[in-house]
C-alpha cells in the first residue's frame, strides 16, 4: 500500500514540475514577444532587441555587399549604453558600439561626426560607419 502512495506522490510531483514548466514556457513566450514590439524605444528600455530593415551596405576596400531589402538586428547589450548590429546578407557585425541619448528618444553613437555616425530611435536606423578601410551603411526603418 505504502508503495503506491509513493507512486503517486512521485507521479503528482513530477505532474506539477511539467505544469510549472510549461507556465514558464509560456510566459517567457509572452515576454519575448511583447519585448520586440516595434514601438519599443531602444533610448529608454533596459534590455532592448528590434529589426530594422531597408537599404544596408559594406564595403572593406576589396569588395561591396549593397542589399535594398536588408536587415539589420540590433540588440542592447548588458553594459547599458552598448548596442551590437547583425546585419543580413554576409555584411560584418558591428558590436560594442557605444551610445548616448540625445532628445527624448534618439541615441547616437559616441564619438560620431558628419562622416561617420549611427543614430536609432524606435523607427528608424541610420548607419555611416567607417573603420580600418571599412565602411557600413544603413538606411532603415522598423
Amino acid at each position: 500500500m505504502k508503495s503506491k502512495n509513493l507512486k503517486n506522490e512521485r507521479k503528482t510531483t513530477v505532474e506539477r514540475a511539467f505544469r510549472f514548466l510549461g507556465l514558464f514556457v509560456v510566459a517567457f513566450s509572452l515576454f519575448a514577444f511583447t519585448s520586440c514590439r516595434s514601438d519599443d524605444d531602444p533610448a529608454d528600455n533596459d534590455f532592448f532587441a528590434g529589426t530594422y530593415k531597408g537599404s544596408i551596405s559594406y564595403n572593406d576596400g576589396n569588395s561591396t555587399i549593397s542589399k535594398d531589402g536588408g536587415s539589420v538586428f540590433v540588440t542592447k547589450i548588458a553594459s547599458g549604453t552598448k548596442y551590437n548590429f547583425r546585419f543580413s546578407d554576409g555584411i560584418p557585425d558591428l558590436n560594442g558600439v557605444e551610445f548616448k541619448k540625445e532628445g527624448d528618444h534618439v541615441l547616437v553613437m559616441v564619438g560620431g561626426t558628419t562622416t561617420s555616425y549611427i543614430r536609432i530611435d524606435n523607427n528608424e536606423l541610420k548607419i555611416l560607419y567607417t573603420a580600418n578601410g571599412k565602411t557600413w551603411t544603413a538606411n532603415c526603418t522598423r
